[in-house]
């Protein structure tokens, strides 16, 4: 498995937005079998910066309805990173 089997995409958000100018956290969506450890050291290789610390969540599916028939979104994973203070993703500043 290599680094983009692992980091899925980013998450652009008005939260995550918050949380990358309050302190240098990035969000990602990754691959649901990942785990810090894996997901770090992608991080560090694609996008070369030194990561500090990596928090995930499971995160649940929401449930839909068209009618009559319910369903429900697949089940992801989202990875919040830190990176050291001197390091920034260019892909979250829009350039």
């Amino acid at each position: 498995m290599n680094e983009y089997d692992i980091i899925l995409k980013p998450i652009i958000t008005e939260k995550s937005t918050f949380v990358k100018e309050a302190g240098n956290h990035y969000v990602f969506e990754v691959l649901r079998s990942a785990n810090k450890i894996e997901i770090g050291r992608a991080i560090e290789k694609l996008f070369k910066v030194k990561v500090i610390n990596v928090r995930v969540s499971n995160m649940e599916g929401k449930k839909k309805r068209l009618g009559r028939h319910a369903g429900k979104r697949s089940d992801w994973k989202k990875a919040i990173v830190k990176l050291s203070p001197k390091d920034k993703i260019t892909i979250f500043e829009g350039a």
